[in-house]
């Protein structure tokens, strides 16, 4: 049997469970969050997830660089050094590892998020060789060939 080319979900029907924010984050309000995961790429790096939350405002610290779609609602993001800025349906950002912001969700918000660590330079440099080193050259005969 071979592996499937792709995987597909209707992001409604992905089934979400409780996923607290950590209450010393909490800035105002009672948010209450959910989270589903749908996939996981093979290499089990990145992961798909749907997520919501309730009205409230709370400071969110990104472990894995997190590419966010909203799908309903709105939130608006605050980080240091930038305006504030309203994320509503059909918007997209990418929100770094590491990194820090703070969110208000005047009422409800859903997302599409895709979440993968962040790759250190060394890591990066040495996946960027093995990638080089293990693809077949084209065009290329062996001199015992000719």
């Amino acid at each position: 049997m071979t592996a499937p080319v792709f995987e597909s979900v209707r992001l409604d029907d992905v089934l979400l469970r409780p996923d607290p924010i950590d209450p010393a984050w909490i800035l105002e309000g009672d948010p209450v969050a959910r989270s589903g995961l749908w996939s996981q790429s093979r290499d089990t790096t990145t992961s798909f997830w749907v997520w919501d939350c309730t009205a409230g405002r709370f400071n969110w610290y990104f472990d894995a660089d997190e590419t966010v779609y909203v799908i309903e609602g709105e939130v608006i993001i605050t980080s240091e050094g930038q305006e504030p800025r309203s994320l509503r349906v059909g918007h997209a950002a990418l929100f770094y590892a590491g990194t820090r912001s703070e969110w208000h969700v005047p009422k409800y918000v859903r997302k599409h998020a895709i979440l993968r660590p962040h790759i250190t330079k060394p890591v990066l440099l040495a996946l960027k060789m093995s990638r080089k080193l293990s693809r077949k050259p084209t065009g290329y005969l062996p001199r015992s060939s000719f």
